[in-house]
């Protein structure tokens, strides 16, 4: 028997026969693992929503060192070159895929609370909903062009007074009616307020328009396309794939939440681990006999080392897939924050990735092993004639 290992199911049974035990340390474990996942999903889902928001065939032409749509301008003389350079896409009626989009901040009250938050108001058109195919209207219809009608983000429909179908809001010193919920698959779209951009620069007197959008003919050709943009003297503008643009968008504010989620995880884990070693050492301390017997029939140290360990591993894997089973349970939920780059208001959801899971798994395992290794080298070092007498 020598250099034999236990069984896994003298280990399981262990952890069955002190389930009471078993049950409050894994559930310990599992309460961080959730915590752990939920940061997680939170980033993934922020990064989902936002990058979701760009188009792969999109182009987004800004004002050279504009970070955001907001501190952006571009004159109309520069969208006219830009629809004139070749390897733009054109339209059934011949025109070119190409929209300029006024997009400022608005503050309203939430829905609910009153409190006041900022909103993302766009001046688009027909061409600008032709551009993005991910969105559709759910309830009303598309706003008439030249009028004071609105089309609103099924998140900002929720999420804002006055923002419902049939309603109407009051900004830039004029009414606007609601005619039409949009939902636009979840990105970041849904968290907007759409109108006529020709009423929208009226109506907050602005001249120029914060972004150009436009389709290439060629997706393959953008980096052309951009460099030819890039050489024109008549136009300073940086331009990128909107996906592009929209990824970066999303990066401070993913960043923010997992730093912070993960040093709270971290020292939420310090307890969790704390837990699971007082755990195992009571384990130890109790069957200090059953490990001399052990000893005593062949098994050498290493084994009842490993045995141990596996113990406070399966221990762990409990917790972990608790706290995934509670975490897994927010994909249902929508949150709302504010976005670093942009100060607007964005809905998001948690989102559970195979790499989450993964991630999630190991975290758990990582505070087994960590918490597990002293018992479990306190019970191997135990001498077969001490373990038989105090037993």
């Amino acid at each position: 028997m020598v250099g034999k290992q236990l069984p896994l199911s003298y280990i399981a049974r262990n952890l069955w026969v002190r389930r009471v035990t078993t049950l409050l340390t894994a559930a310990g474990l599992g309460l961080v693992v959730y915590v752990f996942a939920t940061v997680l999903m939170m980033s993934e889902g922020i990064k989902a929503t936002l990058v979701a928001t760009g188009t792969a065939d999109n182009l987004l032409a800004l004002r050279k060192g504009a970070g955001a749509e907001i501190n952006s301008g571009v004159s109309r003389e520069q969208a006219t070159v830009l629809a004139s350079l070749p390897g733009v896409a054109t339209g059934a009626d011949g025109q070119p895929l190409l929209s300029q989009e006024p997009v400022v901040l608005n503050n309203l009250p939430k829905r609910g609370s009153g409190k006041p938050s900022n909103v993302t108001v766009r001046g688009t058109s027909a061409v600008g909903l032709q551009l993005r195919p991910q969105v559709r209207i759910t309830e009303g219809r598309m706003f008439r062009p030249g009028s004071s009608e609105l089309i609103v983000g099924q998140a900002a429909a929720r999420g804002f007074e006055g923002a419902g179908l049939g309603e109407t809001l009051r900004f830039a010193g004029r009414e606007w009616r609601v005619v039409g919920v949009f939902d636009a698959g979840r990105s970041g779209f849904d968290s907007e307020i759409w109108g006529d951009s020709e009423q929208m620069l009226q109506a907050f007197r602005r001249l120029n328009a914060s972004s150009v959008v436009l389709r290439l003919q060629d997706p393959s050709a953008a980096e052309a396309f951009i460099a030819r943009a890039a050489a024109d003297p008549r136009l300073t503008l940086d331009l990128q794939p909107e996906r592009q643009f929209y990824e970066s968008q999303s990066r401070g504010l993913a960043t923010f939440i997992n730093v912070l989620g993960l040093t709270l995880s971290v020292i939420f884990s310090i307890g969790a681990i704390v837990g699971a070693m007082i755990t195992m050492f009571a384990a130890v301390a109790s069957r200090t006999a059953e490990i001399a017997t052990l000893r005593a029939l062949g098994f050498r140290r290493p084994a009842v080392l490993w045995a141990f360990l596996l113990e406070a591993l399966l221990l762990s894997a409990v917790g972990g897939l608790l706290g995934l089973a509670g975490a897994s349970a927010m994909q249902g939920v929508n949150l709302s924050t504010t976005n670093f780059q942009t100060f607007a208001e964005v809905a998001f959801r948690f989102v559970l990735t195979p790499g989450i899971v993964l991630q999630t798994l190991l975290f758990a395992l990582a505070m087994g092993l960590v918490g597990g290794f002293l018992p479990a080298w306190r019970a191997a070092r135990l001498g077969i004639v001490d373990g038989l007498r105090s037993g």
